[in-house]
């Protein structure tokens, strides 16, 4: 059997929750409000999982994020730990 047929072994752990300062993620700062911005970007808060003003979350760094981050660059800024 080769690698790519073997089953994953009973102990491996499912994929949780990032873990703050962990490698491989961004720490996301919700600084300016979102009341005029167009209902897209709106949208695009909440999709990133901000609830309020000021908010700071932790998300996997990847390529989906990133692109988030860049549609509301002008109220979210990527914090530097």
């Amino acid at each position: 059997m080769s690698e790519l047929e073997k089953p994953n072994p009973p102990d491996a752990k499912a994929p949780g929750r990032a873990k703050k300062g962990a490698k491989g993620t961004l720490t996301l700062h919700w600084f300016k409000s979102g009341i005029c911005a167009p209902v897209k970007q709106k949208a695009t808060l909440h999709g990133l999982g901000f609830r309020r003003l000021g908010q700071r979350i932790v998300r996997p760094d990847d390529p989906a994020i990133r692109g988030m981050v860049r549609q509301v660059r002008h109220l979210v800024e990527i914090v530097k730990d």
